[in-house]
């Protein structure tokens, strides 16, 4: 029997591909630009006072709900009527201070695009330009040759590799804001250092990468205005109001920068060269931001300190103090000791200018980039510190030096060893966010003041290990201590982190709380993914829309790419119609049958 072969069409194998590929690029699309939804992300709810519980995903998801919609839920829930202006009268659930933090960026740029410092095919150039008829001239000729296939060639791959990966890099990173932004709802934003890739960057290089942080990667966000930016004083402006009913967005767009290594460089590096050019950019280097929580409606004011009509009260108005620290000169030798001095100058002030130990309803946010010092094995960075050979100064640390990270917990935040210390060494409440560290960690300073024999020393422990061992909330018992938060990277190669701080205020203790959440993205591969079967299913839609139209004007794309033959359709072998080819086979291969049914 003789056979052929018929091939599919290519427009019909276009559209099983699409039928396939477009469910599944949908799917993909959807999830990577709602991931904070199906990720559950959330700010930390305070513990409710009722017996009513909240979840942290509903509320936010309720945050998204149309005011009348939320108001009339709420009325009918609760059989009152329903409030003129719901988002002024209907107090939020979630916290007040909701800090969306965000780790290391580190934008790269020119510097690790090959092409850009070493030229496109530098050597291709200098083999038209050198190339001469002689023994020498044909010799390096053949050596411009070899090192254009291997080099240059290479070189030029791999900026162009590089060049599509940073471009992407930065609508990555941008991705990440805007979803969890739009999602979460923050009050207020941070980013813990490392907002470039090197301190070593020329003015241009800088400012390229200055404007694509604002431009394209916190595209709509704001930099803190100067005036906001205060020194530590006696006497203070309020640099904002923290909202009950969380219906004030000011803050919202306005991000709280912190210097990093990579910034301005270590103690050995840093220059007031690298700093001027930081703060224009970005913001200054040391600063504080204070926010006054209103009292609550009814509230008795003269329960609070007063020293004319009530001093022995050590209530004050609940407020909490952002302090933006540059600690990347704290540890010795530094390069620039006036640098060195304005650092300890702003830390002593820090000090001098907060409630003393002994009274409550205030709380520090200590912002900076590089970790207190931890033993190995409790993190992931082991203690590390490198010198410059030539002069000694500090070239690179992991973490601060034992004595800083005791400066940090003993003088900012008050506490101390001894029980005989002001306020009985409880100190002052506080949290440490900061950076550096890309893999992350959360961990709890403490000092237990009871502890028989020897000096009595700082320990630290995970955050959930402290937990575990009820170490945390034991200052009435003489075991002072602070929670510190190293933001995992938000870059590609560390899951895309956001972390997520909710501190509320606990009117019944007259303290702060605090909680922290996490919401990763997931590898920059992902993203990628994502984007190209996009690309590639719309430029599969056109293609099959275009092959469509026209096959309706008469111009059949199967027909151009399998071709025709001249018999209408109708394939022939060995000039016989294929279809009285096949009748013949039938008809011979039934033969048989027939004979033997008589």
């Amino acid at each position: 029997m003789t056979r052929f072969c018929s091939f599919p069409k290519p427009t019909a194998i276009l559209r099983h591909v699409l039928r396939v590929l477009i469910p599944v690029s949908i799917a993909l699309t959807i999830y990577l630009y709602l991931y904070p939804v199906f990720g559950t992300c959330a700010f930390p709810l305070p513990p409710s006072s009722t017996s009513e519980t909240s979840s942290p995903f509903l509320e936010t998801a309720k945050s998204h709900w149309p005011p009348s919609f939320l108001a009339n839920a709420t009325a009918t829930a609760t059989n009152s009527s329903i409030p003129e202006s719901p988002s002024a009268a209907l107090p939020s659930k979630q916290a007040p201070f909701r800090l969306l933090t965000l780790g290391d960026p580190q934008l790269e740029g020119s510097t690790s695009i090959p092409i850009e410092y070493l030229g496109i095919f530098p050597h291709a150039k200098s083999l038209v330009r050198n190339f001469k008829l002689s023994r020498h001239g044909i010799k390096q000729a053949l050596h411009d040759v070899v090192d254009i296939l291997l080099e240059d060639t290479f070189n030029f791959l791999e900026s162009v590799r590089k060049i599509i990966d940073l471009f992407g890099n930065d609508f990555y990173l941008a991705h990440i804001y805007r979803s969890v932004h739009w999602w979460t709802r923050p009050t207020h934003i941070t980013v813990l250092g490392d907002l470039v890739g090197s301190q070593w960057l020329n003015e241009a290089e800088f400012t390229k990468r200055a404007n694509r942080y604002w431009n394209r990667v916190f595209r709509g966000a704001e930099k803190m205005p100067e005036s906001l930016q205060a020194y530590p004083a006696e006497e203070y402006d309020l640099s904002g109001y923290l909202s009950r009913f969380d219906n004030d967005t000011t803050w919202a767009k306005r991000i709280i920068n912190v210097a990093g290594n990579h910034d301005i460089g270590y103690a050995g590096d840093l220059t007031s060269n690298l700093t001027a050019r930081f703060e224009k950019a970005f913001g200054k280097i040391n600063y504080e931001l204070r926010f006054e929580l209103p009292l609550p409606e009814g509230f008795d004011s003269k329960t609070l300190y007063d020293p004319d009509t009530n001093s022995e009260s050590t209530r004050l108005i609940p407020e909490l103090r952002l302090v933006v620290l540059n600690d990347m000169n704290l540890d010795t030798p530094a390069l620039s000791t006036e640098l060195q001095d304005d650092t300890y100058t702003f830390i002593n002030n820090v000090i001098n200018t907060a409630a003393a130990v002994e009274f409550e309803g205030h709380f520090t946010v200590i912002l900076t980039h590089i970790p207190l010092y931890k033993p190995t094995g409790v993190c992931v960075d082991q203690p590390f510190f490198d010198f410059h050979s030539h002069d000694g100064t500090l070239k690179e640390q992991n973490q601060l030096s034992v004595a800083a990270s005791k400066g940090f917990l003993e003088g900012i935040l008050g506490m101390s060893g001894s029980a005989t210390a002001p306020g009985g060494g409880k100190g002052r409440r506080g949290i440490i966010l900061n950076g550096h560290d890309h893999a992350g960690c959360d961990t709890y300073h403490y000092v237990n003041q009871t502890a028989e024999g020897g000096e009595v020393e700082w320990q630290v422990k995970r955050w959930r290990q402290a937990v575990r061992d009820k170490a945390v909330g034991k200052e009435a018992e003489g075991v002072p201590g602070v929670r510190e938060i190293t933001v995992r990277s938000m870059m590609g190669d560390f899951g895309g982190n956001a972390g997520l701080l909710s501190i509320w205020f606990d009117e019944e203790s007259w303290q702060w709380r605090a909680e922290y959440d996490t919401c990763p993205l997931g590898t920059q591969h992902l993203w990628w993914l994502v984007h190209i079967l996009d690309f590639i299913a719309v430029v599969g839609i056109m293609v099959y829309v275009v092959c469509g139209a026209l096959k309706v004007v008469g111009l059949d794309v199967d027909v151009l790419l399998l071709g025709s033959n001249k018999t209408g359709g109708k394939k022939k072998v060995n000039s016989v119609p294929a279809a009285k080819v096949l009748a013949g086979d039938m008809r011979e291969e039934k033969a048989p049958a027939e004979q033997n049914s008589g």
